[in-house]
This record gives structure tokens, C-alpha cells and sequence, in this order.
């Protein structure tokens, strides 16, 4: 039963049978055939079949929330019998939006020296797909806003804010000034990261609290194509303080605080909810916690 769970959990994070199958390691004959077993079991449809995959029925969708329930809690389970036989192992997988990669390593190596027997991985992803693969079971933490959008059915750990700065040229138009407003740095020629970002929805937010609209000239998901981009000196900015610092940017390039209004917005850990945690969770929820007090006044 709980491979068939596995399947379905696959199926809802690809949206298409064959690459579910492939992420699984079967045949998709094999994982059709075991969902439609699935089905004759419950006594019910649960997914909506084409040419292609369309989705889930409603009985699919409710199966789907017990399925990720019962399949994170049975691994929760092996995590836990394992920490007791050999200590506290495995492998934390954490996404992170792009802007908090800066900031990261405090976490990671506070709870890599209190637990060396684990391995980290670190992807950088949206926040909504961090979101998705907290509730696919495809990552332990996620690291994201925590006061702007929906999160859903997590517990938070807040760590520090984010605080917004004009990234120009020191040469530019406003360069030699101690802070700007929103409604100035509209009128520079902007390269931001793309709508799919909710950093990007942030900041479109504070124009719009500004009374104007901002139109960047060159848009993209990468923070290094931004960076190199800002590096020619004809486009500005705008990105967290704490993000401009590590980029180790030029002296020809400045941050600049924009006021009017003053933007932050809070960062936090996030981990599907659970009662218990697994072992490796647990820890770094309280990690998390011991070490956010230095993380919110680094930033």
C-alpha cells in the first residue's frame, strides 16, 4: 500500500504518468497498473484519464492529502528507529528562495557542527515551489516569507526581515544620496527578478503602495544574471541588504535604502506540519530557533 501512496504522491508532483514512473523507478504499465489497483481498493476513481494525465478527481485530491500524511509519517517513523540505532543521520534536504541564500550558512553549519553525522543538500527555488515540495515530501525545510502570501499547513520559525536598498550606480542619477523613494527608483532603468518570484511580487507591491508603476527593462529568475547585468553600470536594482553585501559588488556600485515607504518582510523556516517531527526536522527546528536571534541582527 505504501509504494502505491508513493506512486500517486510522484504522480501529483509530475503531473504526467511517465515521468512519475521514472522518478519511482518503474515502468509506467507498472505504476498505472498500481493506481488503478488503488482505485479498485478504495472503491473509487481518483484520477482523471485522457490521452494524457488531467489531474485528480475530488475522492483523488482527498486521497492525496492522506497519502503524503501517511507516507511522511511512515518515513518519519523509519527516521526515528534509525537515529536510535546509529545517532542522528541521513540526508536534510532544504529549499530556499534565491534572496536568502546569503544568508543560509549560518544555519547550515550551526547545525552541521551539532549533528556531523548528516548530509545537507540546498536547492534555490520559488516560494511556491517550496511550498509544493514540503507537501510532495520531496524536502524536509524550506526557507521563505512567511508574512506576505498563504503558507498553508506548516509551522514557521521566524528568522530575520529583509530589508529593501536601490542597487545603482554611484556615478547614476542618484547615487551620491543617503536613501531614495520608491516612486525615484521607478524612474531608473530596472533589472529585477521575474513575476514568478515572490520577491519580485514584494517589491511590485511597494510601487504600487508608492502610486507608481514600474516597468524593468530586463527581467530574469537568476540573481548572477541580475549581478551582471548591474555590474555595467546601466541598469539598477533592487534586492535585500543583506543579498547586495554578498555579492561583493564593485565600489563603482551602491545600496541605497529606499524609504517611503520602508519595506521589510520576514524570512523564516518552514517544515510541513507534524506531531511528532522527524529526528532530522526536530533538530533543525531547534537550531533554527537557538540561532535566530544572531540571524536577525546580522541582517
Amino acid at each position: 500500500m505504501q509504494e502505491k501512496l508513493e506512486f500517486l504522491i510522484a504522480l501529483a508532483t509530475e503531473k504526467h504518468f511517465g515521468r512519475a514512473a521514472q522518478v519511482c523507478g518503474v515502468s509506467q504499465p507498472n505504476l498505472s497498473a498500481a493506481i488503478k489497483q488503488l482505485e479498485t481498493t478504495l472503491g473509487v476513481p481518483l484520477v482523471d484519464r485522457g490521452a494524457r494525465f488531467i489531474g485528480f478527481t475530488a475522492e483523488g485530491e482527498r486521497v492525496l492529502d492522506w497519502a503524503r500524511r501517511i507516507v511522511g509519517d511512515y518515513k518519519a517513523m523509519r527516521a526515528d528507529v534509525e537515529m536510535m540505532k546509529q545517532g542522528l543521520t541521513g540526508t536534510l534536504r532544504l529549499v530556499v528562495v534565491p534572496t536568502a541564500l546569503p544568508m543560509v550558512q549560518r544555519l547550515t553549519a550551526t547545525v552541521w557542527s551539532m549533528h556531523p553525522g548528516i548530509k545537507i543538500t540546498i536547492a534555490s527555488h520559488s516560494s511556491t515551489e517550496i511550498l509544493s515540495k514540503l507537501e510532495n515530501l520531496e524536502a524536509e525545510a524550506g526557507i521563505t516569507y512567511l508574512d506576505n502570501e498563504p503558507l498553508g499547513n506548516v509551522d514557521e520559525v521566524p528568522l530575520y526581515y529583509e530589508r529593501y536598498h536601490l542597487i545603482t550606480a554611484a556615478d547614476g542619477p542618484f547615487g551620491a544620496r543617503d536613501s531614495v523613494t520608491w516612486e525615484e527608483a521607478a524612474t531608473l532603468p530596472l533589472c529585477l527578478l521575474n513575476t514568478t518570484m515572490q520577491n519580485r511580487r514584494i517589491i511590485d507591491r511597494a510601487f504600487a503602495e508608492a502610486g507608481v508603476h514600474a516597468e524593468p527593462m530586463l527581467e530574469s529568475n537568476s540573481i548572477i544574471v541580475l549581478t551582471n547585468h548591474l555590474c555595467t553600470g546601466m541598469w539598477s536594482t533592487i534586492m535585500p541588504r543583506i543579498m547586495a553585501d554578498s555579492l561583493l559588488l564593485p565600489p563603482t556600485i551602491r545600496a541605497i535604502p529606499i524609504v517611503a515607504p520602508e519595506l521589510s518582510t520576514l524570512i523564516g523556516l518552514v517544515v510541513s506540519r507534524r506531531d511528532p517531527q522527524p529526528p532530522l526536522t526536530a533538530a533543525l527546528i531547534a537550531d533554527a530557533r537557538r540561532l535566530a536571534p544572531e540571524m536577525a541582527t546580522a541582517a
